[in-house]
């Protein structure tokens, strides 16, 4: 989105209380990086190449370590949910697929950074710091999204190894990545109770991307195959039947990031907007002197800080509080993602025609927060989430 060029976003919610002085230091320093031309050079007409130059210049300016441990190259003793919605919040707000390039180092190796054995984070989790390694999280499966007790892809166990069977798809990262975390059915029990994750290597024999997946908003996206892949017993992650818990307990931490690049998406597109308010001349006036562009501004800012406000408390009560924040993080995805596409809407017909050309700003906005309202929990999914929270607990926290 023409970063270099692009104004950058303000600071002023970095002094609320959910922040410490750390929090505003990364802001600042990632903000530099962007303003002296961190992403200047990255051509985006080539998506795979796009990509793997983002985070290979992510991880030589030290951005990727707020998405692993301290112990391997990262920012803090345990991933920090602040700084990982600091950084999505501020790339996205810049391009979106620097954004998406920082997040899937994070959400490809959550995993292993929470339940990965000594070996497994000492092979995988500097490198992914380092941007030497592209890591992905595959999950999702032809007939097993949003239902993952639906899972088919199969591990079974032979001897010291696992052989995994079956397929993923829409997966991020498919195609380019270095490194997978796959979660299959390893048969300890029906359901959720008999999935396994493991780490799978993008030259284990048996592996194979089978479809590249073209959308809105262009990112690497590929749909994956395991035919008779076999890999080391010590590649699982965690415990036989763990995978569901540790998929569950990654994506807790990393939904609130997503709630983080709405944000970011929605205060670029309220400053595109109120910009061009301000320059547009219409009815000898400018377009913010109109009562109606005033009242569409006055929402889309509550929008925006209603959103900031339910996504960094997420973040907070998991860093500072270390409660669990399923229900809140379901919230702050939904609010954002939902929020964020109200204010881009409004944001492109401000812009009347020239919302709607492509390249413009607006218009790239409009495809980027489309399929974050899917992405990591359909906004449906979210309100079930927080519905079965809230009856499970008993009322209002």
């Amino acid at each position: 989105m023409h970063p270099a060029s692009a104004p950058r976003p303000s600071l002023a919610h970095l002094e609320w209380p959910f922040f410490g002085p750390e929090h505003r230091v990364f802001a600042e320093r990632l903000d530099a990086w962007i303003v002296e031309g961190g992403l200047d050079a990255v051509d985006h007409d080539d998506t795979d190449a796009a990509c793997r130059a983002l985070v290979t210049t992510l991880g030589e300016a030290g951005l990727l370590d707020p998405c692993v441990p301290a112990a391997f190259g990262g920012a803090r003793d345990e991933i920090d949910s602040r700084l990982l919605c600091i950084a999505r919040e501020r790339l996205a707000y810049a391009d979106g697929l620097a954004d998406f390039a920082f997040a899937m180092q994070g959400l490809g190796s959550g995993a292993i950074s929470l339940a990965g054995s000594p070996e497994l984070r000492a092979r995988v989790l500097p490198a992914v710091a380092e941007g030497a390694m592209i890591a992905a999280f595959a999950l999702s499966e032809p007939e097993a999204g949003s239902d993952v007790a639906a899972m088919s892809c199969e591990a079974r166990p032979e001897g010291d190894d696992y052989v995994l069977h079956g397929e993923k798809t829409w997966i991020s990262n498919g195609g380019i990545a270095d490194v997978y975390t796959v979660f299959a059915r390893s048969g300890e029990a029906p359901g959720t109770r008999g999935i396994s994750a493991f780490v799978v290597f993008r030259d284990d024999p048996g592996f194979e991307i089978v479809e590249r997946i073209p959308v809105i908003a262009p990112h690497p996206l590929a749909r994956i195959r395991f035919d008779r892949c076999r890999i080391p017993a010590a590649r699982r992650i965690g415990a036989p039947g763990e995978g569901f818990k540790i998929a569950m307990r990654t994506l807790d931490i990393f939904r609130a990031s997503v709630a983080a690049a709405a944000l970011g998406f929605a205060r670029r597109a309220l400053d595109e907007a109120t910009a061009h308010a301000r320059a547009r001349r219409m009815f000898g006036a400018t377009l913010a002197d109109l009562q109606l562009t005033q009242a569409a501004l006055g929402d889309m800012a509550t929008q925006v800080d209603a959103a900031a406000l339910l996504t960094y408390r997420a973040a907070w009560r998991r860093d500072v509080q270390r409660l669990p924040t399923t229900r809140e993080a379901a919230m702050a995805k939904m609010t954002a993602t939902e929020n964020a596409q109200a204010v881009i809407d409004r944001a492109v017909q401000m812009f009347g025609g020239r919302g709607v050309r492509s390249g413009e700003i607006v218009e790239r906005l409009y495809r980027e927060i489309r399929a974050l309202r899917i992405y990591e929990g359909a906004t449906e999914v979210q309100k079930l989430i927080v519905a079965r929270e809230l009856l499970k607990d008993g009322g209002p926290r």
